[in-house]
């Protein structure tokens, strides 16, 4: 599921490099927290989140009987 994160994520972001995701496995969900560089937050983001949403739909999509749930970890300002 990483690698599917990673695959959609890296043609969004201009920095491939600085992007992390990191997971954390529940006993019926798995959180993906996602990290990229401070100048690539809005294009995962999108025009009103919605990039993020979908994203977050193909995740959920392709999670099987688990929930899948994908979340943006903002820098620090």
């Amino acid at each position: 599921m990483v690698a599917l994160l990673q695959h959609m994520i890296k043609g969004l972001v201009k920095s491939p490099d600085a992007m992390q995701i990191n997971e954390v496995e529940g006993e019926s969900s798995v959180l993906y927290e996602l990290t990229v560089a401070e100048s690539d937050v809005d294009s995962v983001k999108g025009p009103d989140g919605e990039t993020l949403r979908a994203l977050r739909t193909v995740l959920s999509a392709s999670s099987g009987e688990r929930r899948a749930v994908l979340e943006l970890v903002e820098p620090d300002a």
